[in-house]
């Protein structure tokens, strides 16, 4: 009896720390919950708390315990890679929106502007900061964070807990194509402001040369802000929006087996 505790509780510690260091480091990075503005202790707990509670569902999933500790090891190292490659997926599809504020602000004539960014933890431009936000909003609100946890949890029957490191080449085509649709969305996203900016500024030069004694500078500024201001609030949720739905596709297809 005795040896079937032991047996019992080491086996669970075991499996505990092994999925206690995917889902760390996926939830370390990924966004909402890995945000500069949650505190890492919050993080540490939560990350804890999950592992704790998924441990006897994801058990079965796992290798048994490893007779030496090069093997026990290289299961770490590698649950650690896995974890990080997942949230770093996550943390890309919420750059398109700094993507497209950066292209609004440049518009509006905002570009010099910045300020600090809790999503990213750096500075940035005003509107990079107002779409961030936005997005860490929507995601928590509409519960997409229940299916990043989601796609941790999948991801067992994609990236085996085997002690065995995923095709690099592989990992590197999903971050390239990752990379490549979030600055497509973040310039989708952008597109409304561009047109109305390039237009904007054909017409002033256009003004400029019939009537070349007027203060074409001057009266480009406030009109390209308030112009920006009105276009952000015409398409700023139906941006927010499509920038949702190509997060869930982007974590569908590289996370979730089909």
């Amino acid at each position: 009896m005795q040896n079937f505790l032991q047996e019992l509780i080491i086996g669970n510690l075991f499996a505990f720390l092994l999925i206690f260091m995917r889902f760390g480091l996926a939830m370390m990075i990924m966004p909402g919950i890995g945000d500069s503005f949650v505190s890492a202790h919050v993080r540490l707990l939560f990350a804890l708390a999950i592992s704790f509670v998924l441990t006897p569902i994801l058990s079965p999933l796992l290798p048994a315990i490893p007779g030496n500790s090069g093997i026990l090891l290289m299961l770490l190292v590698s649950e650690a890679f896995i974890g990080l490659f997942i949230g770093t997926i996550m943390r890309i599809m919420v750059s398109a929106l700094d993507t497209a504020g950066t292209i609004v602000s440049l518009q509006a004539g905002f570009s010099n502007a910045t300020l600090f960014n809790p999503s990213t933890g750096s500075q940035s431009t005003i509107m990079s900061a107002v779409y961030s936000s936005l997005g860490v909003t929507i995601l928590l609100v509409a519960d997409l964070h229940h299916q990043m946890l989601s796609a941790i949890v999948n991801s067992y029957q994609l990236f085996p807990a085997s002690g065995v490191f995923p095709d690099t080449g592989s990992i590197s085509e999903v971050i390239g194509k990752t990379v490549t649709i979030s600055f497509k969305i973040g310039v989708q996203i952008a597109i409304p402001f561009m047109i109305v900016g390039t237009l904007m500024y054909i017409g002033l030069g256009l003004l400029g040369r019939l009537m070349p004694q007027l203060q074409v500078f001057f009266l480009a500024m406030p009109l390209q802000i308030l112009l920006i201001l009105v276009i952000l609030f015409l398409v700023v949720s139906s941006g927010i929006m499509y920038w949702q739905s190509g997060f869930e596709s982007v974590i569908t297809q590289s996370l979730v087996p089909g």
